[in-house]
């Protein structure tokens, strides 16, 4: 066989296998927008991530970016206390959501659907006040998205599914919340490799323990409090220090 014809073949061949640059480069963008961080990077890789969505539907990469991209800009917003940022949260939660969940139905053997539906349910919580939250049905879908993710590979983005089921249990309203439910997630959370940089787990983990009382809890959780207040972001040193206030 001509050797033109065989090299000719195998561009092909590579060309149907490798990610096409109309799919890729537009993702891409975004994705240096996300990583940039900050509300206005976030705002703007969202809209990349859509204007490609509204073609291209049924990209899973697309959409679990997206919903991603959506619940870090609703947290960044509450963060940063910005304008109106219980209305972005809940906005964006919703939105983070339905991408979410999109993702979750192109890809079900994945755990960045679920996990980014979990999230997102989070920030839209964080909007519109747990109550409201509870009332649209929303506790069992958390749960369930969030327990998948675990089933299927709990050490995903840094066993964030670890760490967002003890805090989903730790925060329900009574009687629906289990705490020692929280703890043993938290506690297998501190197994792993990412609790030494996790500022938030030690926040969390000290809420917990201060609300279950006891000298050696509360030793514990100053122990833990004073570390980021230390060398945590300013958000949550203000919280550490909140907490600490009440030891």
């Amino acid at each position: 066989m001509n050797k033109s014809f065989l090299a000719i073949a195998l561009l092909l061949v590579v060309a149907l296998i490798s990610p096409s640059p109309v799919f890729a480069e537009p993702i891409a963008d975004a994705d240096a927008l996300f990583n940039q961080g900050g509300v206005t990077n976030l705002l703007n890789a969202i809209s990349f991530y859509e204007r490609f969505l509204a073609e291209n539907p049924d990209i899973f990469e697309a959409n679990w970016k997206c919903a991603r991209a959506c619940r870090e800009y609703g947290e960044a917003a509450k963060k940063g206390q910005v304008d109106d940022w219980k209305k972005i949260c809940a906005e964006y939660g919703k939105k983070g959501m339905i991408y979410g969940a999109k993702a979750r139905e192109i890809d079900p053997g994945h755990p960045a659907g679920y996990y980014y539906f979990g999230l997102s349910v989070g920030i839209y919580s964080d909007g519109t006040g747990i109550l409201t939250a509870l009332k649209e049905g929303l506790k069992d879908k958390t749960q369930m998205n969030f327990e998948k993710v675990y089933e299927l590979d709990k050490m995903y983005d840094d066993a964030g599914s670890i760490l967002a089921l003890g805090r989903f249990w730790a925060i329900l309203p009574w009687p629906l919340y289990d705490k020692k439910k929280a703890l043993a997630y938290y506690r297998e959370f501190q197994q792993t490799a990412y609790f030494q940089s996790s500022t938030e787990a030690r926040v969390y983990l000290s809420e917990l323990l201060i609300g279950l009382g006891g000298n050696k809890n509360n030793a514990e959780a100053t122990g833990l409090l004073k570390q980021v207040v230390e060398n945590g972001e300013p958000y949550f040193t203000q919280w550490a220090q909140r907490l600490l206030d009440k030891i």
